[in-house]
């Protein structure tokens, strides 16, 4: 174990895929609406399951929804929808996968609306990421007032499976927050510090 950096405690030593996440991609700034698209499909997925689960299906999400094309998606048909239902790559949740199409819809209404989806959800926090300076896990909050904030207008908006939980996580996920502990080399470089 010499010579591994410090990470945040739930990113677990023997999950290369996870590591890699935690290494490489949470808490990083994303401004692609694409990515950002995925990220609350993928988030609103892991509702009651683990993380780890999401993760390891992860390429299966990438090709059964079409890149997360919210263009593509948005057309997904009801005949569509059962062919999800049996694919074993993904969460096979009829309701997530109706809730991903309706997300899809209300993206292409939000960039019509604004813009982009990046402008839209960064508006949440002022358009730069919130340092945190969380010195244990238990910290953290689950949810924040932005995140039941975000939660309230996505709903209104048509996007579905997106609770103040979820939107606090994809917040975490797409670098709207910097909840990498203190301890964690990670932190740092996304506050901005020395690396």
């Amino acid at each position: 174990m010499s010579g591994e950096p410090r990470r945040c405690g739930w990113a677990p030593a023997d999950d290369g895929a996870y590591l890699a996440y935690h290494d490489e991609e949470w808490g990083v700034p994303s401004h692609d609406d694409r990515h950002l698209f995925e990220m609350l499909v993928l988030e609103g997925a892991q509702a009651g399951l683990s993380w780890s689960t999401i993760l390891h299906k992860r390429e299966g999400y990438r090709r059964a929804f079409d890149g997360f094309d919210p263009a593509r998606v948005a057309r997904f048909t009801p005949a569509r929808v059962e062919r999800l239902l049996g694919d074993a790559t993904i969460v096979r949740n009829r309701a997530k996968i109706e809730a991903a199409i309706a997300s899809a819809r209300a993206t292409l209404e939000v960039q019509r609306d604004e813009g982009s989806l990046d402008e839209y959800l960064w508006g949440f926090v002022g358009g730069a990421p919130v340092i945190n300076r969380w010195r244990r896990s238990g910290q953290i909050p689950a949810e924040t007032e932005v995140s039941r904030a975000m939660s309230k207008d996505l709903k209104r908006r048509g996007f579905r499976f997106v609770g103040p939980t979820i939107c606090y996580a994809f917040m975490q996920a797409t670098g709207m927050v910097n909840d990498h502990l203190t301890t964690c080399f990670r932190y740092a470089p996304l506050a901005g510090g020395p690396v």
